[in-house]
């Protein structure tokens, strides 16, 4: 991939656009710019940024002008949209034209709209793990307590379960104990999907994040961060495995002192397909 003179940022909250600026600069990207979102993004990324524009969620014809005025030709989304922001938006002009295009409106349809949309205007969407290749997980154990047989076992029939519940999007991650599924997760999101599981495991429980079977990275990316080591510190969870390669784990250094203080420990299947 050619590495753009200017990046763009689609920012959502958490600190994922603030690592890929980071990543970006280290890659060789000049400037970094950021479409931010009122409620979504950090303020502090204004800081990270050679220019930012703040808008609504559904103000896509105000996010394209500001990229194209930047010299934008490149974008990438980076952190999650709240469901309830993305379901609840306030189109623009643009916006409404597009979604009066979809037959079927959810965040895969919605958001591969956008990519569209953006292409009309000469800026590509690229996949939301570029210059991001150091925090892939290579395939075995990445951190925490060293896994016991049961526990690779578990590893492994948490991953099997996840990638089936993905491959009917149901959900990608799902808490498992001895082989016994306990929670899988839905629309209501990772971290409610992690307290049920936790909470019926009674302290040894494991969860399995999978990327979905025709997953698209440019929008669609399973992360694991500081925020979910602490959820499933308080939900009893012990024991998290994701897919080698297909994973980014965010905030790394966090990640392994979270999971050395606390006990849990952080295992990488190998991927079914590669990226």
């Amino acid at each position: 991939m050619e590495v753009p003179q200017t990046l763009g940022l689609i920012a959502g909250n958490g600190q994922y656009p603030f690592i890929m600026a980071d990543g970006a600069r280290r890659a060789g990207v000049s400037r970094v710019v950021a479409a931010a979102f009122h409620g979504e993004t950090l303020p502090e990324l204004s800081s990270e940024v050679e220019a930012i524009e703040w808008m609504r969620v559904g103000q896509l014809g105000k996010m394209i002008k500001f990229f194209k005025a930047q010299s934008v030709t490149q974008a990438v989304m980076v952190g999650q949209i709240a469901p309830k922001n993305l379901y609840q938006l306030i189109p623009d002009l643009r916006t409404l034209v597009m979604l009066g295009k979809l037959k079927r409106r959810n965040a895969e349809t919605i958001f591969g709209a956008i990519g569209d949309e953006l292409t009309r205007d000469g800026i590509t969407l690229i996949s939301a793990i570029s210059f991001l290749d150091h925090l892939l997980p290579t395939p075995g154990h990445v951190c925490g307590p060293t896994l016991r047989e049961r526990d690779l076992a578990d590893a492994h029939f948490g991953i099997e379960i996840a990638r089936e519940t993905s491959r009917l999007d149901i959900g990608q991650t799902v808490v498992v104990k001895k082989g016994t599924v306990l929670a899988v997760e839905a629309f209501e999101g990772t971290n409610e999907c992690i307290l049920r599981g936790g909470q019926l495991g009674h302290g040894d429980a494991t969860m399995a994040k999978v990327a979905k079977p025709r997953q698209d990275f440019r929008f669609d990316v399973p992360v694991i961060g500081a925020a979910t080591i602490q959820a499933c510190v308080q939900s009893g969870i012990r024991l998290i495995a994701v897919e080698a390669q297909r994973t980014l784990l965010l905030e790394l250094p966090a990640i392994r002192e979270l999971c050395q203080q606390h006990k849990v420990s952080l295992y990488a299947v190998k991927a079914a397909r590669t990226l």
